[in-house]
């Protein structure tokens, strides 16, 4: 074992997480064992405790306790991905250049790892280096269940621009879902807060977001602002609705707890709008039974962003996946109905 550390954050290695920090320079230190540390607290930032995600900058000294010689001890091998996977994330690839890397992610593929996920994008990415020494690295996040626009940059130096946009809200994001029922009026703007719920499991597994009244979020410990805009782009009678979804804001399950909160979920949504499958056209039951499939039908439809390095805007549009493109068969919904961005031209 190595006694205590304190290694100062070089210039050009900041504005990183502090995880992937302490992986270049210690590659044997495997991911759990840089949790376990935080946790405890025994790695810090500038005397501080930190988390894994926490994101260190140039100048700041980092403690870090004593760590095992590479070969002294068994330690978590990297996973190879295999040739299945490795076709399989690159089919997924809809924009590359020198410094991003844009995916279509499918349904069900976890971003990241976490508990009993081994099989996520994050450690797909290795077969994504496509003659780089580094793999791409995640700088924003979509819902495991939730498809769509998903981006990876190359290079530290996108990472940082991409990281900043996304911070900043400098981007344009547009979803689509299917929901329960048809919203009234057809176009408005969702201002619930949302504050997280412990969930039951031992771990914290089924944790939801809870919405709060805009008027109640300041005297709410942990509830934070949030805001979604939706327009109904086609309608199935009462039952159901073709809906586009922008979050101005960018919480955890925001989406998905806001149309549960105005009493239209997104279809498969058992999360929010329960598992019952009757659906009688009063904006309530996340399954409509029949043909439509049971899976969330919620796809991060297009993004707009400024490119980080040539700073041209990139338009990037990813396809539905196949159990939403039968839905939208199902219902005679056309792709070519759907206008690039439905609230353009609006204040």
């Amino acid at each position: 074992m190595s006694g205590v550390q304190i290694i100062r954050v070089a210039e050009g290695d900041g504005d990183q997480r502090l995880d992937r920090w302490l992986r270049r320079l210690f590659p044997h230190v495997a991911q759990a064992r840089i949790e376990k540390m935080c946790r405890k607290g025994e790695l810090r930032v500038d005397g501080a405790r930190a988390k894994a995600s926490t994101r260190v900058e140039a100048g700041q000294e980092v403690r870090i306790p004593p760590l095992p010689v590479p070969g002294s001890a068994p330690t978590v091998q990297k996973s190879k991905v295999s040739e299945a996977d490795a076709a399989m994330i690159r089919s997924c690839v809809i924009f590359r250049d020198d410094h991003i890397i844009a995916l279509n992610k499918p349904p069900g593929l976890p971003v990241q790892g976490g508990s009993g996920q081994a099989r996520h994008v994050d450690g797909l990415a290795e077969a994504l280096r496509f003659g780089l020494e580094e793999k791409p690295r995640l700088v924003h996040r979509l819902d495991k269940d939730t498809s769509g626009v998903l981006l990876l940059a190359r290079t530290r130096e996108a990472a940082k621009g991409l990281t900043a946009a996304f911070r900043h809200r400098a981007t344009r994001k547009i979803y689509w879902a299917a929901v329960a029922g048809v919203p009234s009026p057809r176009m408005g703007t969702v201002r619930y807060g949302l504050v997280k719920a412990p969930g039951h499991g031992a771990k914290g597994e089924g944790e939801k977001m809870l919405c709060v009244h805009p008027g109640k979020v300041t005297d709410t410990p942990g509830a934070k602002a949030a805001t979604t805009d939706y327009a109904v782009i086609e309608a199935a009678g009462g039952r159901t609705a073709w809906m586009a979804l922008v979050p101005v804001t960018g919480r955890t399950h925001q989406l998905r707890a806001h149309m549960a909160e105005i009493g239209h979920p997104v279809i498969g949504d058992g999360k929010y709008g329960g598992s019952g499958q009757e659906n009688l056209g009063d904006g309530w039951g996340a399954q409509l039974g029949g043909d439509v499939s049971r899976k969330l039908h919620l796809h991060a439809r297009s993004l707009k962003i400024e490119h980080p390095v040539t700073r041209a805007i990139l338009s990037l549009t990813a396809p539905l996946p196949e159990h939403m493109r039968r839905t939208w068969d199902l219902f005679q919904w056309r792709d070519a109905d759907a206008s690039e961005d439905p609230f353009e031209g609006l204040a």
